[in-house]
């Protein structure tokens, strides 16, 4: 894809920044023109889904410094997210997704119910009041279900840096809400 006509129309609109949801191959592509067209050095990009564990290989250094938000990020300092990183990363050599934590946490809740009710799944009214509980730990912290039954879980504001290794890597800045 082609950013130039946006990326002309952010130069001289000047904002104080620009935020942008480009997951997947067309967030690596704005992200390296904003760069070429030398915008980062005026105009801070901030976004969601742009720069993550399948882009940052990519982008590299063009990403360093790069902040963000998420729901979860690789470096949240609790026992299970440090095995569920440790053991993504030593079966699949890579930084996990947020969508492979997002998966893996909906593992171990169904785990979690399957534990809860002793396998007996048949009682649909238990099954739910199980799922409400959220009987598991999940990798992005704290979290539990509110009465709407929408989560309620840690937000985190993130940065692109290299981690000890020279790879680079979403690291938890803060926690935003």
């Amino acid at each position: 894809m082609d950013f130039s006509a946006e990326l002309s129309k952010v130069r001289a609109a000047n904002p104080d920044a620009v935020w942008v949801f480009y997951p997947g191959q067309s967030g690596v592509e704005f992200f390296q023109q904003y760069v070429q067209a030398g915008l980062n050095k005026t105009i801070p990009l901030y976004s969601s889904f742009t720069v993550d564990a399948l882009s940052l290989p990519q982008l590299k250094d063009l990403a360093g410094g790069h902040q963000s938000t998420q729901s979860w990020v690789a470096d949240i300092d609790n026992a299970e997210n440090k095995k569920f990183v440790a053991d993504y990363k030593k079966k699949f050599g890579r930084y996990p997704t947020y969508y492979a934590a997002q998966a893996y946490d909906a593992i171990m809740l169904i785990n979690g119910v399957v534990t809860d009710l002793k396998g007996d799944l048949s009682n649909k009214d238990a099954v739910r009041k199980s799922l409400e509980k959220a009987p598991f730990k999940s990798v992005r912290g704290n979290f539990k279900y509110n009465n709407n039954h929408f989560p309620i879980a840690d937000f985190y504001s993130q940065e692109a840096k290299k981690d000890a290794e020279g790879n680079f890597v979403n690291m938890k800045i803060e926690v935003v809400a």
